[in-house]
């Protein structure tokens, strides 16, 4: 396993994390569908995790309704210190008015319900999970640098921003003199890149550790989808097309996976997976598993060197159409020295 420092901080993750999105929630929609895993399957993928070297594990109170926090908690047990441990608030998890947002008083209680689950007294990467248009920015990050400074919170980050919420939580930060995000969360893949357009330049700017989710694009990156329709059933992309994908453009790019695969004798997801690791400013792609040999695939991409022709090859394949202003600024510089 490679490691790479989590933004500009002195901490270092490896670039494969594992996602506990799978644990929890049988019977209940969608987790069953996502995964359903119970404690004991949990407490084996987090095993094989551990094992590969991974030290960044990722979660959400929203999982499952708290069900996969709590999972992860007991499975966890004194393996605790061995991990940086990641959690998300946000997303309602209670009728009332206040269980739901970014609020001092949201984020003080929701804070507390994942560290009781979680059976920890901190948490090493506490995330937004989302812009919550109605509470101002300082407000939320005050609370969060309360929590930083009681020692509940190591770091903080967010996810599922766009880059101008993310400057304006930067921006809050520094005038405030309060904890800064140190961290984006976001969906990449090579059938998703929209992130290359504003969000990845404004993570490097300005020294963000970018963690990605669903680098296989929701499973259709995988391989198990074919323009002739046939498609692994079972799989959650079989039945929910999250995050969405354009059909017609993927089928092009699972072919030029395949071909890459091809060349290096592996699978094509750890070809996918690879291709993220292998953009500048990606610090680790969070990758899930229902089953033990998913997670053991995965694994590998974190070692798999793709050559400059691949990378090449893979560009084209899943390349964005040109949009303003970046097609102005990409042309020849008016800033060019003067000649003779």
């Amino acid at each position: 396993m490679q490691y790479d420092q989590l933004g500009a901080t002195g901490a270092f993750v490896s670039r494969i994390a594992l996602g506990t999105m799978t644990f929890g929630g049988a019977g209940t929609p969608p987790w069953n569908v996502i995964g359903g895993l119970d404690e004991k399957a949990a407490d084996e993928i987090v095993g094989i995790a551990l094992d590969g070297g991974v030290n960044l594990v990722d979660t959400a109170d929203m999982y499952a309704g708290g069900e996969c926090e709590e999972i992860l908690g007991r499975v966890l047990g004194p393996r605790r210190r061995d991990v940086v441990l990641a959690t998300k608030l946000f997303v309602r998890m209670g009728k009332g008015p206040n269980q739901v947002g970014l609020s001092r008083l949201w984020v003080t209680q929701a804070l507390e319900d994942s560290l009781r689950r979680l059976r920890t007294d901190h948490i090493d990467l506490y995330q937004i999970h989302s812009f919550d248009p109605l509470t101002p920015v300082e407000e939320t990050l005050g609370a969060l640098d309360d929590a930083v400074r009681q020692g509940k919170i190591r770091y903080i980050g967010a996810s599922n921003l766009a880059a101008w919420q993310m400057a304006k939580y930067l921006g809050a930060s520094d005038l405030g003199g309060l904890s800064r995000f140190v961290s984006q969360q976001v969906y990449y893949s090579l059938a998703g890149r929209d992130i290359e357009r504003e969000i990845l330049p404004l993570a490097v700017d300005r020294k963000l550790a970018t963690l990605v989710y669903s680098p296989l694009a929701g499973g259709f990156l995988t391989g198990k989808f074919d323009r002739d329709g046939s498609s692994d059933e079972q799989s959650r992309r079989a039945q929910a097309n999250n995050p969405p994908v354009d059909p017609d453009r993927a089928y092009d790019i699972v072919d030029a996976l395949r071909a890459v695969a091809e060349r290096h004798g592996v699978g094509v997801p750890r070809v996918a997976i690879a291709w993220v690791l292998a953009q500048p400013g990606v610090t680790s792609a969070i990758v899930g598993a229902r089953r033990p040999g998913q997670l053991t695939e995965t694994l590998a991409a974190a070692d798999l060197e793709l050559t400059a022709e691949d990378l090449r090859e893979l560009d084209e394949a899943g390349a964005l159409p040109p949009s303003y202003p970046g097609y102005v600024q990409s042309a020849p510089s008016n800033r060019l020295p003067l000649q003779g």
